[in-house]
């Protein structure tokens, strides 16, 4: 296992390496329903409205300072009565999958959810990412419901699993 240090992202560090983690995500996955690769711009906006709604962008950096992986979470949907409701986000760079790091972020966001007084946490999870359905179970999330065939990628149609983790608050 790769020593790390927990941090909170900035673009101004880490928007370069959270494109290139995005990108290689869209290109080669379908951990994202996305066709076309982000921009640095696409992330410096997406930065802007993390900080302005107050959502957290955690990462894990190696003994070299270089970014690992990612959690964040963002509005669930955008009516007042969802406030407490919110989707997260979990990416690992390609070169540091399968080594417990997306355990650990996510520990770490839901501490953070439970400190921001979220009361749910949504994940969106392509119904074939084993791994990522593994962890989420293992983390306490169930399945809510599967939307299928709602997705398009790589030739295919994708079903859309809905995780569900209910926090203790507000």
């Amino acid at each position: 296992m790769t020593s790390f240090q927990v941090i909170r992202c900035t673009f101004e560090q880490h928007g370069k390496r959270i494109l290139e983690i995005f990108n290689d995500a869209i290109l080669n996955s379908t951990a994202l329903y996305e066709y076309k690769e982000r921009t640095l711009q696409d992330v410096e906006k997406w930065f802007e409205l993390k900080r302005s709604m107050q959502f957290p962008v955690i990462g894990l950096e190696n003994e070299h300072g270089i970014l690992m992986g990612f959690v964040t979470y963002g509005a669930f949907r955008n009516f007042p009565a969802y406030v407490h409701t919110v989707e997260h986000s979990v990416y690992i760079h390609k070169e540091f999958r399968g080594c417990g790091l997306g355990r650990k972020l996510m520990e770490e966001i839901i501490q953070e959810a439970k400190k921001n007084n979220i009361h749910v946490m949504i994940g969106g999870i392509d119904a074939q990412n084993e791994g990522s359905i593994r962890l989420h179970e293992k983390l306490g999330f169930r399945l809510v419901g599967t939307l299928p065939e709602v997705g398009f990628k790589f030739d295919r149609w994708l079903d859309l699993a809905f995780y569900q983790l209910i926090l203790s608050n507000p």
